[in-house]
């Protein structure tokens, strides 16, 4: 072959190459990891639609004990859950056997325990959300929306410190609870005596949790910025200090940062990891209340980590790329159907989720234009056993 032809042929196949290195990077089939990555978000998309009132076909493990074993070091969940429909409808449905007062964290909830002994958290106007599951973050504890009569489920069953901060207001039932911000002049109101909220499953005690002060976090301080509300090169600090100078933990930083974002989630101050993990398992996505506010705000400093450290899971990205164009908020409005408190997000709020993502796409993608798509999009499939 000439040489003039060589250089010809060189050329065609760099300008493939080319072509199918973009065809991935924008959510294309073209290697291995893209093509599983793609099977994963099929599976997920045949499982949004859950039945209604499931039960177990079997009667070996109460559905508190499917869920225990469920839960591993990079998941709470897998991706094939068949009895997931079933554990749901017990968190909406189970008589509720103790009440108590929830006594961490800034914002009101009630801390019950369901038939069985199975803890739960239960929050009052509390948003029910999917966004987990869908974006392939199996890393929230499960919840489910549940109209609750304070009345009749819960003050018969509630302990003296509860059944204090009850109260009425003409003929609606409240109560304030305790918690940092909790104050008797504001608080939680049924309709009547029915109130809407969601409920958490508690994780087991077998995996007790470790709280960690989040990098970027704010400082709750009029007139006082955090480091990285003013310096750039923030994130060239962070992956120095352990547990972001090694494993997944910053990549985990990163994918949350995403999450808040398309949520609306400016909030997330602390995290919680397992205990004595050595920085191996994964953010634990607990506190979501301060989510779905003002739709039409898209508060740009949550990815913060995402475009000071300019890096992004392989992962993520084809998945956010499978999700644009409507996919997203029609995925949710499917997993949603299922929940009691149906419909769970208004238009404008499914809506603010596409535009999000389109935001989410386009900092990424900057990125890439920056530093090369190699410096950007890392591949880290780290899968622990489960113990």
């Amino acid at each position: 072959m000439k040489l003039k032809q060589r250089v010809v042929v060189l050329c065609a196949v760099l300008f493939l190459l080319g072509l199918a290195k973009v065809f991935l990077l924008d959510g294309g089939e073209g290697s291995a990891a893209s093509r599983r990555d793609l099977r994963d978000f099929r599976k997920m998309e045949a499982s949004l639609v859950l039945a209604k009132e499931a039960r177990l076909t079997h009667t070996l493990q109460s559905p508190w004990e499917v869920a225990a074993q469920w839960v591993g070091p990079r998941e709470v969940f897998p991706d094939e859950t068949p009895e997931l429909a079933a554990v749901l409808n017990a968190l909406a449905t189970a008589r509720v056997e103790r009440a108590d007062v929830g006594y961490k964290g800034t914002q009101l909830k009630a801390l019950l325990v369901l038939d069985g002994g199975q803890k739960v958290v239960f929050k009052p106007k509390s948003f029910s959300i999917s966004s987990c599951r869908i974006l392939g973050f199996r890393r929230a504890p499960l919840v489910v929306g549940r109209f609750m009569n304070l009345r009749t489920e819960i003050k018969p069953v509630a302990t003296d410190q509860l059944l204090s901060t009850f109260l009425m207001h003409g003929n609606n039932t409240c109560f304030y609870g305790k918690c940092y911000y909790c104050r008797e002049t504001e608080p939680a109101c049924a309709e009547g005596d029915v109130m809407e909220g969601s409920v958490t499953l508690w994780l087991p005690d077998v995996w007790p949790l470790q709280k960690h002060r989040h990098p970027w976090g704010r400082t709750y301080r009029e007139g006082k910025l955090a480091r990285w509300e003013y310096d750039e090169s923030y994130c060239e600090a962070v992956k120095k200090m352990p547990p972001y100078d090694a494993g997944p933990r910053l990549l985990d930083v990163i994918d949350t940062a995403i999450f808040d974002y398309l949520i609306g989630n400016a909030d997330r101050h602390h995290y919680e990891s397992f205990q004595d993990d050595g920085g191996a398992s994964m953010l634990i996505l607990l506190d979501n209340a301060k989510s779905f506010g003002n739709p039409a705000l898209d508060e740009r400093s949550i990815l913060a980590p995402l475009y000071q450290c300019c890096m992004v899971r392989v992962s993520t990205w084809n998945r956010l790329n499978l999700l644009k164009g409507g996919v997203l908020s029609s995925a949710m409005r499917q997993a949603t159907a299922h929940d009691p408190v149906f419909p769970v997000l208004t238009g404008p709020h499914l809506a603010a989720l596409d535009r999000r993502l389109n935001g989410v796409l386009a900092t990424v993608r900057q990125c890439m234009e920056t530093q090369g798509a190699d410096n950007t999009l890392i591949e880290d499939r780290m899968n622990l056993p489960h113990p």
